[in-house]
């Protein structure tokens, strides 16, 4: 049985691995809010409203375990998630109307809001993918999406694909009351229990904040009208810049981020690899290199 659900090797690693996840993660909420029925699904279910950052750290903590959790540490997670959905109701402010939150359709909006946001702003950001390895990362993603009781056959498995599923989706989507307080939110957050000893410097988190924000595409930021618009090329030099930093901060540090539970599968995972036979000298971010893996696992270019 594999150490971890998705191995060094696959492309899902290289991008999830990478710090500018950081960015994708609130860009993709951001995204998420546009479609109504998903914004009202987590202003009604959660506590989103005073801890937006917490649930940032939520979602991240979920990709973490979906990545480089073990099979069964995700099949335990992943019915847990599916419980929680199955059990939610959404008010429909249009019709007046609860409906489930667990509605495939609204599944694969997040799905595909979320992962998309992590794959278009790692390349924007720097990390070399080419158009083969954005394919196969969206298709490796189809696996992640049954975790939240989706088909995979039912989510966009390509970039083609999933450019098309957007520009079917913009229709559907506007600016509620509950996305634009969000996107607010997300400029300016509380902090969660365990980033509290940040507050000092949290005038330093809006050029973030902003940076995720300005990371949108053209049309969903002219549908918010937020922030003033600037030039996209400093935009895309400011993520170059942001991942460059954050890249350099060692991996005990940054798993800080994570809540202990995600910390400490983080701590198996690099054991359970390193008992495979990787190099995890320099982490669970140095196995990004292929020199690092086992010599059974090397396959010719």
């Amino acid at each position: 049985m594999p150490a971890t659900v998705q191995p060094p090797e696959s492309v899902t690693w290289r991008v999830h691995i990478d710090r500018s996840m950081w960015v994708g993660g609130v860009r993709s909420l951001m995204l998420q809010a546009l479609h109504p029925m998903a914004m009202w699904g987590v202003w009604q279910n959660s506590n989103f409203q005073e801890d937006p950052l917490g649930r940032l750290q939520r979602t991240a903590d979920f990709v973490g375990v979906a990545t480089f959790g073990s099979p069964a540490e995700i099949d335990a997670l992943a019915a847990k998630v599916r419980g929680i959905h199955r059990s939610l109701r959404i008010l429909n402010h249009d019709t007046g109307k609860k409906e489930r939150l667990d509605q495939p359709e609204l599944l694969r909006w997040v799905h595909c809001a979320e992962v998309y946001s992590y794959l278009e702003v790692a390349r924007r950001a720097g990390l070399p993918l080419t158009g083969k390895m954005a394919d196969r990362y969206l298709d490796e993603q189809r696996h992640t999406a049954t975790y939240v009781g989706l088909h995979a056959e039912d989510v966009p498995g390509s970039v083609a694909e999933m450019e098309a599923y957007m520009n079917d989706m913009r229709p559907q989507l506007r600016v509620t009351e509950e996305a634009a307080a969000t996107v607010r939110f997300l400029l300016w957050p509380a902090l969660p229990e365990n980033l509290r000893f940040l507050s000092a410097g949290k005038p330093g988190y809006f050029p973030f904040g902003a940076l995720c924000y300005y990371s949108l595409p053209d049309w969903a930021r002219k549908m918010y009208r937020t922030l003033p618009e600037v030039p996209q090329p400093a935009v895309t030099a400011a993520l170059r810049s942001f991942r460059t930093a954050m890249n350099t901060i060692p991996e005990k540090v940054h798993d800080y981020a994570f809540a202990k539970p995600t910390r400490d599968m983080l701590e198996r995972a690099r054991q359970s690899l390193a008992a495979e036979g990787y190099d995890t000298g320099r982490g669970l971010y140095g196995l990004r290199d292929p020199r690092r893996w086992p010599q059974r696992t090397l396959q010719p270019a």
